[in-house]
């Protein structure tokens, strides 16, 4: 099943989530925060401008990125749980 954004949205593919602590302590699910990092699986075409024109965005499919904690809409596709967020709710690429 594929998902395809329109204008200026992002579907990001959330990073899985640290199950222990510096000193090796295993984590349970409730203790564990959900990452504010991901991995961008699709883009749309770009943000709308007043004059009509459409702007590419910044981000693209591949792309590491930093979002807010609470930033974007959790949508399920199948067995998978995905966030959709605008282009402005991305906060960086992280670059290797």
């Amino acid at each position: 099943m594929n998902i395809r954004p329109l204008q200026d949205r992002v579907v990001i593919r959330r990073m899985e989530e640290e199950r222990t602590s510096a000193g090796g302590i295993v984590l349970p699910d409730s203790a564990t925060e959900k990452p504010a990092q991901g991995e961008v699986i699709a883009v749309g075409n770009g943000k709308v401008l007043s004059n009509g024109e459409s702007r590419p965005l910044d981000v693209k499919v591949g792309d590491k990125v930093l979002f807010g904690k609470y930033s974007g809409n959790e949508v399920k596709l199948g067995e998978e749980s995905l966030l959709v967020m605008r282009e402005e709710d991305i906060m960086g690429v992280i670059e290797d």
